[in-house]
């Protein structure tokens, strides 16, 4: 397991993650994501007719798995279970789009030349932002070390 530190860290460092969403035949839904934090909590946007805000609006219990690591000694990883709360309006939308743009594209200081673009596609997309009810971590690289 991470320290509750080590789970920061990581989640602030990744940028993507795997969303998992649950389909209305139950089927889980999962994507590759772009996310921002927001408050310190894992926030993403989406468009507000894609599936995944489809399946949130019914049932808005979320996975979100972000991981690293090639071989198996480097695994590491954190799964937040959690609920996604969304915001619509544009101001909420801007910033977490904002925030998920950002980290996107390493860009963290570009606030003039990323507000056009986000503003832009903003239009269409609404955001959520995952409240966790469980977090489950895990570092590979820790079994190789004595205890």
């Amino acid at each position: 397991m991470m320290t509750d530190d080590e789970i920061t860290a990581f989640i602030a460092e990744a940028r993507k993650l795997q969303l998992g969403t649950i389909n209305p035949d139950g089927t889980p839904h999962m994507v590759t994501m772009f996310y921002g934090l927001t408050e310190g909590k894992i926030s993403f946007w989406t468009y507000g007719k894609s599936q995944k805000t489809l399946n949130l609006q019914r049932d808005a219990r979320v996975s979100c798995l972000i991981e690293a690591g090639d071989e198996y000694s480097e695994l590491r990883g954190v799964l937040v279970y959690g609920v996604a709360r969304m915001i619509d309006d544009p101001e909420g939308v801007l910033g977490v789009g904002m925030d998920v743009t950002r980290r996107m594209t390493g860009m963290a200081d570009a606030e003039e030349s990323l507000a056009e673009y986000v503003a832009h596609t903003g239009r269409k997309r609404v955001a959520f932002v995952v409240e966790p009810s469980r977090v489950i971590s895990w570092d590979h690289r820790k079994l190789a070390t004595p205890a």
